[in-house]
């Protein structure tokens, strides 16, 4: 599976219990990389997604029934339980510090992944946002 989620500059997901995520561009992004695959998320997520038009697999478990070459996008939850089935993982960079109350609990640079693709953007939120795409080693 792919991973897709936003990062600030601690590794941080949610700040104030809020999520961090929150872009046009960045969900415009997300829906152009994962058209014609599926894309999996939470309820929590999906509220995010609710104007864009295309199939998406809501699950509470979608950790787990992600196959192989699907996406995920991750906004509230650990992925350390299933990460031995990560083979991608494209993160969203707000390229700031805010004061996060949740983080990324596997660091693809700490696990034999590689950095192949970066790219910087201007979001509507912020105006640079740096999107990197990690792959693991085989």
């Amino acid at each position: 599976m792919k991973i897709l989620l936003t990062l600030d500059d601690n590794n941080g997901l949610m700040f104030n219990r809020r999520r961090q995520s929150r872009d046009i561009v960045v969900r415009e992004k997300i829906t152009e990389l994962t058209a014609g695959v599926k894309l999996w998320m939470n309820n929590y997520s999906q509220g995010q997604f609710q104007d864009v038009e295309r199939d998406i697999c809501v699950d509470e478990d979608f950790l787990c029934k992600a196959e192989e070459g699907e996406y995920c996008f991750v906004e509230n939850v650990g992925i350390c339980g299933a990460a031995d089935r990560v083979e991608e993982m494209i993160l969203f960079k707000w390229n700031r510090k805010y004061p996060c109350d949740f983080r990324l609990d596997f660091l693809p640079w700490d696990h034999g992944f590689t950095c192949v693709e970066t790219e910087e953007f201007q979001g509507n939120s912020h105006d640079k946002i740096t999107m990197e795409v990690w792959r693991r080693e085989k």
